[in-house]
């Protein structure tokens, strides 16, 4: 959708309430992107690096302030819905309140923090992110109503504050036990960059990764996620079972986390965990760290060559040793592998479906797109879509007003 379609959408459905305040009303636009990660997965919870970044799908918001204590919102995803309001003093979840529940959480982060926020909004979102893709468009849209908030009143958080209360808002009102790369990466992208993110003490880097002749082909394999849960639970169970082994028997130096080791020193210790599924979780999280390593330093020097190879060896090991693959992504990533113009490919997000990304020059986009897509189609019998993304600033304004 167009922002100039967007914005008269906006006025239409607001015209009431925008016609009877007495001054003039600013409105504003915001842009929130949803997040990639290039390589380190499943690993964030064992102490290793991610690599993110913003891409340039995400989700859109035209909003004003209101004279009373109401607050409207309208998804042009959910039209069918309507517009959903709810008060600021009256603020709880409520499955009525569907998709709307996500940015309610986020006035009742601040509100708790003790900002005062006195009049409401009217605010209109329009996301071009598929949900459930695992392209973070919960996170899009949790980041794009803190950042709102924060800039109408000048409550003055940082891009990382403004992260960590999303995360709290998602953890608390809304149960989702998330983990904080996906609002930092979210709030913090800049153009041309991925995230170097440490998520337990959050640290991070902006690394050049500027992709010049290639582009960022997300492909969503409309394979529905089962037992995703359970199985992650499950896994990282195994991968706190081996931790504990290994810190017993490894006595070069204190370790806080699997991650704290190299993959050499891990081998030195490999023979501490008898049960193969422990093993093999260890081993992955030890040398996808170390993948994510030489992928920031592939990307900081511009061989995208490289940081393809590592991309193609980060899927084997999810599908090999973590175990989170499944045929329909592995069947993307083999076709990836033989069409000329591809320099990698692999599974991103948690696994059991979702979405896969490769590296793919520009003028072979359509190419991949038909060949790709009508191979998967037959092996499968589903139709894959596929998206062109750029790596994108994170979430700010627009335009001042209009």
């Amino acid at each position: 959708m167009e922002l100039s379609t967007l914005k008269y959408k906006f006025y239409n459905i607001y015209k009431e309430d925008l016609s009877q305040s007495k001054t003039q009303v600013a409105v504003k636009t915001y842009f929130s992107p949803g997040r990639v990660n290039l390589i380190g997965e499943h690993i964030d919870y064992n102490g290793g690096m991610v690599l993110p970044c913003a891409i340039n799908l995400g989700t859109y918001a035209v909003v004003s302030r209101r004279q009373d204590s109401s607050v409207k919102v309208m998804s042009m995803n959910f039209e069918e819905m309507g517009i959903l309001s709810f008060e600021l003093d009256q603020i709880e979840n409520e499955p009525a309140m569907d998709w709307a529940n996500y940015p309610m959480g986020i006035f009742n982060e601040f509100i708790k923090r003790g900002h005062a926020i006195e009049n409401g909004f009217n605010i209109l979102f329009y996301g071009d992110l598929p949900n459930g893709a695992g392209l973070s468009s919960s996170a899009s849209i949790e980041v794009l109503t803190a950042t709102l908030i924060n800039d109408y009143l000048s409550f003055g958080l940082t891009k990382t504050e403004i992260a960590l209360l999303c995360q709290k808002s998602e953890n608390e009102f809304n149960g989702v036990n998330c983990g904080i790369m996906d609002q930092f990466s979210i709030a913090q992208g800049a153009k041309d960059h991925a995230v170097f993110l440490n998520c337990d003490t959050l640290t991070y880097e902006l690394v050049p990764a500027a992709l010049k002749d290639y582009c960022l082909m997300i492909i969503n394999t409309n394979k529905k996620r089962g037992l995703v849960d359970s199985e992650y639970n499950t896994r990282r169970k195994e991968c706190e079972i081996a931790f504990k082994l290994i810190q017993k028997g490894f006595h070069k130096r204190p370790i806080k986390y699997l991650c704290d080791l190299t993959p050499i020193e891990f081998l030195e210790v490999a023979e501490l965990l008898s049960d193969d599924a422990v093993y093999k979780r260890a081993y992955h999280s030890v040398v996808e760290n170390f993948r994510t390593h030489e992928s920031k330093k592939a990307l900081s020097s511009g061989n995208l060559i490289e940081f393809g190879e590592w991309m193609y060896s980060s899927h084997e090991s999810l599908k090999n040793y973590f175990q989170v693959s499944c045929k329909e992504l592995d069947i993307i990533v083999d076709l990836s592998r033989n069409i000329r113009g591809v320099l990698g490919a692999r599974m991103t997000g948690a696994g059991f479906g979702g979405c896969a990304i490769a590296l793919v020059e520009k003028d072979k986009c359509d190419y991949y797109i038909e060949k790709v897509g009508r191979s998967y189609n037959d092996k499968t019998g589903l139709k894959a879509d596929f998206y062109i993304a750029e790596i994108s600033d994170g979430t700010g304004a627009i335009h001042e007003s209009f």
